[in-house]
């Protein structure tokens, strides 16, 4: 950020954020493949900044707007969020839409398998990642103001379009298995999934959204809400299934790690924790399921090597990230083919 995007930025936020008084103190933040994320200090308070990525972007990506508009509303609705701060969607501060919210200190992971942690704190943090999940498909998305939030009607069908619309988009080259996927996943739409009548969806619910206490298996913050909207919550909790059938090359998986030794549940019993005696999908309807989603991520991966030669990535390894869209839709390839 410039220096006077960065003193417009100070005097926006003098204006617009409580509690914001002294010097601005602005630094960028690790991870994130899709907004740039900045901590933002003044003083003795720290905030997040999350912005839009400069130049040409894809059609309803990078959205902190709804981020910001999902996270607000679920205030008080027993979900984990950030305090939102503000939004701005004046281009002419820093060049781009962006929110602040409230710095939530805690611990991130981005390794699903939890390095350097002892088998029952392991244990513990996947049983509160579960729960996390089950407590955003329980929202009462009318009485958060979320009504609008997106169509759960056909659900699963228009993520296959939106998806595959994001794909062509940016595609940089011929993946067979992501033509195969194109064709088989509408073709094979399991009966009943897009006749759901929906509830809050988080998107990209994974671990290293999380925001866990430093010191305690707890979840204080579930993050990047971009792709949040109404839907199917086995959509939700297929995408984070799927670390049990990915490995860590693929996309962080789990695939392939000694899980008894680890602490760590299989994915049947992280199932079990997250469905709580309510009933779950079949094994067919999961694998299916489990296709979509690696066929999604792969979709994802794509726009994100797109951004990393077109030069507006958010991240310093987009490259290397987005590289790995082939090898997520061979493995959705592979979960149709058994």
């Amino acid at each position: 950020m410039s220096p006077d995007e960065q003193q417009r930025l100070a005097a926006w936020l003098r204006a617009h954020v409580a509690a914001f008084d002294g010097e601005l103190r602005l630094s960028r933040l690790a991870g994130g493949q899709s907004n740039p994320t900045y901590r933002v200090e003044a003083g003795a308070h720290r905030w997040v900044l999350r912005r839009k990525p400069p130049g040409v972007l894809l059609a309803s990506a990078h959205a902190v707007d709804r981020e910001h508009r999902v996270m607000a509303a679920l205030a008080g609705h027993g979900v984990p969020v950030p305090r939102m701060g503000g939004l701005c969607e004046d281009p002419a501060v820093i060049g781009s839409t962006f929110v602040v919210m409230e710095h939530v200190d805690g611990r991130v992971f981005v390794d699903p398998a939890l390095p350097g942690l002892p088998p029952a704190e392991r244990a513990a943090l996947y049983a509160a990642m579960a729960d996390a999940l089950a407590a955003i498909h329980r929202v009462d998305v009318a009485a958060a103001g979320l009504s609008g939030h997106g169509k759960p009607q056909q659900y699963l069908s228009r993520q296959i379009a939106r998806w595959t619309r994001q794909y062509r988009d940016s595609q940089t080259e011929d993946i067979a298995p992501m033509e195969a996927l194109i064709d088989w996943l509408p073709a094979h739409l399991p009966a009943g999934l897009d006749e759901h009548p929906g509830t809050l969806v988080h998107g990209d619910f994974r671990l290293d959204n999380l925001i866990f206490h430093p010191t305690e298996p707890r979840v204080l913050a579930v993050i990047d809400w971009e792709l949040s909207t109404l839907g199917h919550p086995w959509a939700d909790l297929s995408y984070h299934l799927m670390a049990w059938r990915v490995t860590p090359d693929e996309f962080r998986g789990l695939k392939g790690h000694d899980l008894a030794a680890l602490g760590l549940p299989d994915e049947a019993a992280h199932l079990a924790r997250y469905l709580g005696g309510r009933p779950g999908p079949d094994a067919a309807t999961m694998d299916w399921l489990m296709a979509f989603n690696m066929f999604r991520m792969a979709a994802i991966l794509q726009g994100i090597l797109a951004r990393a030669r077109q030069g507006n990535a958010a991240a310093a390894d987009a490259e290397a990230t987005g590289a790995r869209a082939r090898r997520m839709a061979e493995a959705g390839w592979r979960q149709v083919r058994g």
